[in-house]
């Protein structure tokens, strides 16, 4: 049944019209006002608006106005009545975004007719629309999932890879190997020869990985020169040792590219279930210190993987002693990159990234410190840390006349399953003084997948007391519409692979529109982060990109130089004149 909303102050004409349209079958929600009429389109989405142009408070104007503000109701078909039949008039509402004119007197036929031909309209529209997004969503899945050089899976099917070399009911005997494979000379061809011939060597590799190992294996490309393979079989018919040995022989034939013969080997390192552990992920991080180990003894061998042999370096025991004291020495610091609203030009967020500058070593990349802290436990302290502090910067901003702020916090997977998770985020933002509506909390799609009704459970509890919820990074985990529509998110990310060039190149301009539209038909909001030209700008904000955050418009800063960027008040289109501006006097 469809919905239809009348906004109309005039009890009779409201009225009349309802019971019309509920005898023809519809379902007829009615608003006094204008104030009322944006609040009840908003709850209940309707199909349809029928609204009057001329009302106290706000006018339908207003209404139309506020309505195409929120992705939820922007694109809802709507119906001005007026007493007026003035040009000017009907003229200001279709730029506004209005479909169609009722003059009133209307007959009844008159209003049947503009409802019908608005709806059959939107219906062509939806269909196209639900056409083109299963299209594009197929493209983008694929995009995802393979890898665009070789067209192997990539990393994010090795999971699904390893599960399908494990029957329902193994035998006894049955053996799961990962095998991390990195070629020798990769780099070093790569700079010599340019990125063309470094290319075609890869095609070439994986080429030569599916000629040699068949069905015996499945292959995915990890990153730039790495490869997984997922070996399975009896303990009887599954010879790891000579599989190995023969692809490394096969690899270390010459390569004929371009007319160029180019020659590289391999080092390999095998990760063995239930030895080397039993979760898919394990084992290849297992496989891989094996990789390394046989790298650093000349390459082109393979070496299956012993605790007992590969410790954590004393570098790495340092590295972690150094952690635990960093909170206590001040060594850790937040800094602030901003939100950036597209429509409007001003910051209206932030988000908060957190840096260890290590008294020794200098900067230390939180690619580095961030898994060491999970590891070992330490990343419940630091969290908690770093909310309480950015809330509490950012309350403090507040207080000193600054514009409100959204703050965005990143969370780990180790956190959200924490069973106080909930009552500690509550109360550090509740003694910060900040309203729970000013934070939102980040998390990656892997953080999520591990137990999703419990995560499911702890997200929805969050978005209940007014904190928001953003999936952070899409496109780089798990990124499938089905799984979108599993978790209360109010935000998506859109991370920065795929902001990078687009409007130049198709895919990443055809992946980065649909992730765009996806989000909108599940009424999320859209951040676009790593924004870096003007170009990457313009292509968002053609395609309803609510928010950016990148180098565009500022470097994440310390919380004194940002508190000076809010004070300034710098606006997008501060930057678009000066970049006109250069143009011209360029």
């Amino acid at each position: 049944m469809k919905k239809i909303l009348i906004i109309e102050d005039d009890k009779i004409v409201m009225a009349s019209a309802r019971d019309l349209l509920e005898a023809e079958g519809y379902e007829v929600f009615t608003a006094e006002n204008g104030r009322r009429g944006i609040e009840l389109a908003r709850q209940i989405i309707p199909d349809l608006i029928i609204c009057d142009v001329m009302m106290p408070e706000i006018d339908g104007h207003g209404v139309l106005m506020a309505l195409r503000e929120f992705p939820e109701t922007n694109a809802v078909p709507f119906i001005f009545l007026t007493a007026k039949a003035d040009k000017s008039d009907i003229r200001q509402g279709m730029k506004l975004g209005a479909d169609d004119y009722l003059t009133k007197p209307y007959t009844r036929m008159d209003l049947l007719d503009a409802i019908s031909s608005r709806l059959a309209k939107q219906n062509a529209l939806n269909q196209r629309f639900n056409n083109q997004i299963q299209q594009v969503e197929a493209r983008l899945n694929y995009a995802l999932y393979y890898d665009s050089v070789t067209g192997l899976p990539n990393r994010l099917v090795f999971r699904d890879q390893f599960l399908k070399a494990l029957p329902v009911k193994p035998p006894p005997d049955w053996i799961i190997a990962v095998v991390y494979l990195s070629l020798d000379r990769y780099n070093q061809i790569s700079n010599s020869l340019g990125s063309n011939y470094a290319t075609l060597l890869l095609k070439a590799v994986a080429a030569r990985l599916k000629e040699t190992l068949g069905d015996n294996a499945s292959i995915s490309r990890l990153q730039a020169d790495e490869f997984a393979l997922v070996l399975s079989g009896s303990s009887a018919s599954l010879n790891i040792a000579q599989i190995c040995q023969t692809v490394l022989e096969k690899l270390a034939l010459p390569y004929n590219l371009d007319q160029l013969e180019v020659y590289t080997t391999a080092s390999m390192g095998i990760g063995c279930n239930p030895e080397s552990g039993s979760e898919p992920e394990k084992l290849l991080d297992n496989a891989r210190i094996s990789m390394l180990h046989t790298r650093q003894l000349g390459g082109n061998n393979f070496e299956f993987y012993k605790p007992e042999k590969f410790t954590p370096s004393m570098e790495q025991v340092k590295l972690e002693s150094s952690l635990r004291h960093a909170l206590e020495r001040n060594e850790l610091e937040i800094y602030y990159q901003p939100q950036v609203s597209i429509r409007h030009g001003n910051i209206v967020g932030a988000e908060a990234l957190l840096r260890w500058i290590h008294p020794e070593k200098g900067f230390i990349s939180p690619v580095t410190f961030i898994p060491l802290a999970e590891e070992t436990g330490l990343i419940h302290e630091i969290g908690d840390w770093v909310l309480k502090m950015a809330c509490s910067k950012v309350k403090s901003w507040q207080k000193a006349g600054l514009p409100p702020l959204r703050i965005a916090v990143n969370v780990s997977s180790h956190q959200i399953y924490h069973p106080n998770f909930l009552t500690k985020v509550s109360r550090i933002v509740q003694e910060s003084g900040l309203p729970l509506e000013n934070l939102e909390l980040e998390l990656t799609e892997s953080a999520l997948l591990h137990e999703i009704d419990t995560a499911n459970s702890v997200l929805t509890q969050l978005r209940s007391v007014g904190v928001q919820v953003a999936i952070d990074d899409f496109g780089t985990g798990f990124s499938s519409l089905s799984y979108l529509k599993q978790f209360p998110f109010d935000t998506l990310k859109i991370d920065r692979l795929f902001v990078q060039n687009i409007g130049q190149d198709p895919e990443s301009s055809a992946i980065t529109l649909a992730t765009i539209q996806m989000a909108h038909s599940l009424n999320l909001k859209v951040i676009a982060e790593g924004v870096e030209t003007e170009s990457e700008l313009g292509f968002l904000r053609d395609h309803g990109c609510e928010e950016i955050q990148g180098y565009y418009f500022s470097h994440p800063l310390p919380a004194v130089e940002f508190e000076k960027l809010l004070a300034s008040n710098k606006r997008l289109e501060d930057l678009s004149i000066v970049v006109k501006s250069s143009r011209v006097n360029g």
